[in-house]
């Protein structure tokens, strides 16, 4: 009795009438039949009244414009027109959403809402609890999470099982608004979800409990049928038992957005003024870096900066003092970090640049990976690479950052030797489609270009050469220092050598480093601060793989990794200038 009279309380957009409520219920049939047809799996049937209730009673959107910037959105580790990110394997969605809702929130400053689905099993990913405390404290009440509690994951019963307190006490412990919900019961999701629209400055988090293929005989809440295809005519058996509790043939509309987002413009961004260094001035890249992105955020008010608690030393921390309301601290979290800013950057939204450690970025490869199969435009910045990173530890050396990052689908790689270069690949990143990745270094380098230089993706700089020169020497960032130095000395001996600084080491520029080649009968040597796996060394072997008169002599970083100050490691990993010259000196012998 009480509770009818609190549901007679609510408004009438939070109590659907009996038709509305029973055409929500055929809906969710019907969602059944067209999963079961599309997989002959009854995997998904667990969330379909909660899909059926989002997509046609609560979610405002426009079902013809699945992009348009005021629908609100919708995330689920599937890919759909009207999924923005496909976060493919779980434990990604929620900090994708977090990205959104923030942009919602506090960029747009707009009505649309972010909804996420996920699943129990999903919820033992350590990056939902990472995207928890993330939407906690920045008080993101246009997100809301849905717990699909259905029991079951891939290898059986999940820990938990149907439990729902304990997933109703970590959902509050993390500060969050929370729901505990039949998951079939479609006039309760719907209050529910109304509810989470009144709530301010908490996001909600609603934990429906339901059961894994729902509806079927013998196969509701069994073990042994997650995921599995059944065969065709029991498939055909069940389709017809759904199809026979279908009373109407009703559909209902979505309701229309409200159309409050601002017009966004972030297509041709370009610095106010060139670059205002002087060659032979000593600046570490990374600080260029972050006095890029504060002159970046300058020319275009939709540039975002994301930190990992490492603003101090990224340098980031530039653009914070200038940029405080477009700086988001994600603190130690950075495979969130990488998601929020895929969330942020969805829809052409923001410019977004995540910045932290490089050697940090491996804990967040996952979400990297997702991002290029989405081709999402995002930004990282990856700073204290290689062993010139000195005294800061084995632990903060980035070595593998760049195999990494070669991986990616039409992921693009600069690798700025100065501060000039820098401010250009910064430049550059913002206007490229799909990931970029800078690498740059701690310690402070000579700035060798001037200002009026200009930086191409793909092109090279030949920073040496002569009608003499006997070897090609490609290195880039820390390395082209050493090769000018071993250089200068080499010259000292009358043996010429040619120096290239990649700028980008995806795409490389072929054409210059074959052309070079074939200039000093083709030999070549690679230097690079990574390891050798997946390095340069490896990406200029394959660009001149099918020229057998080239030859490559690759040095790089191999073995266990101490610490020290940088020109001692660099000379202890065979990376220094007098390994360059050791290794010219015997490419000519041979």
């Amino acid at each position: 009795m009480a509770d009818a009279e609190a549901s007679a309380e609510l408004p009438r957009e939070a109590r659907p009438d009996r038709g509305t409520l029973q055409v929500l219920r055929d809906m969710a049939s019907r969602l059944r039949i067209h999963s079961i047809r599309a997989t002959c799996s009854t995997s998904s049937g667990s969330s379909a009244e909660i899909m059926s209730v989002l997509f046609f009673y609560i979610m405002r959107y426009k079902q013809s414009d699945p992009e348009n910037p005021d629908n609100d959105r919708f995330v689920l580790a599937k890919r759909l027109s009207f999924v923005d990110v496909a976060t493919g394997w779980v434990g990604q969605g929620l900090g994708v959403a977090c990205g959104m809702a923030y942009t919602g929130k506090y960029f747009d400053r707009a009505s649309y809402r972010v909804f996420c689905l996920m699943s129990d099993g999903e919820s033992s990913e350590g990056s939902v609890w990472e995207a928890m405390a993330f939407a906690s404290y920045y008080g993101l009440d246009n997100l809301v999470a849905i717990f699909d509690v259905n029991r079951l994951g891939h290898g059986g019963a999940l820990p938990a099982e149907h439990c729902i307190d304990i997933y109703q006490r970590r959902c509050e412990a993390f500060g969050w608004n929370t729901y505990v919900v039949d998951g079939r019961d479609v006039e309760a999701l719907c209050r529910v979800f109304w509810q989470a629209s009144q709530v301010k400055h908490k996001p909600t988090a609603v934990v429906a409990k339901t059961f894994k293929g729902r509806g079927t005989p013998s196969i509701e809440d069994a073990e042994s049928w997650h995921g599995k295809p059944m065969p065709r005519e029991r498939a055909d058996a069940i389709i017809k038992l759904i199809e026979s509790q279908i009373e109407t043939s009703r559909s209902l509309d979505p309701q229309l957005p409200i159309e409050d987002s601002p017009e966004v413009n972030i297509t041709d961004v370009r610095m106010s003024f060139p670059p205002d260094y002087r060659v032979g001035d000593k600046i570490a890249t990374r600080r260029a870096c972050g006095l890029a992105l504060a002159k970046l955020g300058y020319a275009n008010d939709r540039v975002i900066v994301l930190d990992g608690d490492t603003k101090y030393s990224t340098f980031s921390e530039i653009f914070n003092k200038e940029y405080p309301e477009r700086f988001i601290e994600c603190f130690m979290a950075e495979q969130n970090m990488v998601s929020v800013a895929l969330g942020c950057a969805s829809r052409g939204r923001t410019i977004a640049f995540a910045s932290t450690f490089a050697a940090f970025l491996t804990r967040a490869f996952d979400q990297i990976r997702i991002g290029g199969l989405f081709e999402s435009n995002i930004n990282i910045i990856g700073s204290h690479c290689g062993v010139s990173v000195g005294e800061n530890g084995a632990s903060q050396m980035a070595l593998e950052d760049i195999a990494m990052f070669r991986t990616i689908p039409k992921c693009t790689i600069f690798y700025p030797t100065d501060a000039v270069s820098t401010e250009h690949a910064v430049s550059l990143a913002a206007n490229t489609k799909g990931m970029c990745f800078i690498r740059t270094t701690r310690a402070e380098t000579m700035v060798i270009y001037t200002p009026q230089e200009r930086f191409e993706i793909g092109q090279a700089k030949v920073l040496r050469h002569c009608v003499s020169d006997k070897v090609t020497v490609i290195g880039a960032g820390i390395t082209v220092y050493e090769a000018l130095a071993a250089a200068d000395e080499l010259l000292k001996q009358d043996i010429f050598i040619r120096v290239i600084d990649l700028f980008t080491i995806k795409p490389l520029d072929v054409t210059t480093i074959i052309s070079s080649a074939r200039a000093t009968e083709g030999r070549i040597i690679t230097v690079e601060d990574h390891y050798p796996q997946g390095g340069i060394g490896e990406a200029v072997c394959a660009a001149v793989s099918m020229d057998p008169d080239i030859q490559v002599h690759s040095l790089a970083v191999s073995g266990v990794l101490q610490s020290g100050k940088s020109e001692e490691l660099l000379d202890m990993y065979g990376i220094s200038a007098r390994h360059i010259i050791v290794a010219v000196k015997c490419m000519l012998l041979n």
